[in-house]
């Protein structure tokens, strides 16, 4: 048997996120929301890795982060 990769989603430096929306308008399984125009938060249920998010910031504040 194989063995399974490790599942990574994304995780936002709430300190350097400023809220511009970039991430939530990138992410295509609406799995990032940006809270009272401050910060993005990403529901790790819907999150599904792909990494489209942490592309797109402008402010490199979204890393992927393994979940076991």
């Amino acid at each position: 048997m194989a063995p399974v990769a490790p599942v990574r989603v994304a995780n936002v430096n709430k300190d350097k996120c400023v809220g511009c929306g970039a991430c939530m308008k990138a992410c295509t399984r609406n799995a990032v929301t940006v809270w009272m125009g401050k910060f993005s938060a990403v529901n790790e249920a819907a999150c599904i890795g792909c990494g489209r998010c942490t592309r797109v910031c402008p402010r490199g504040c979204i890393q992927l982060k393994e979940v076991k």
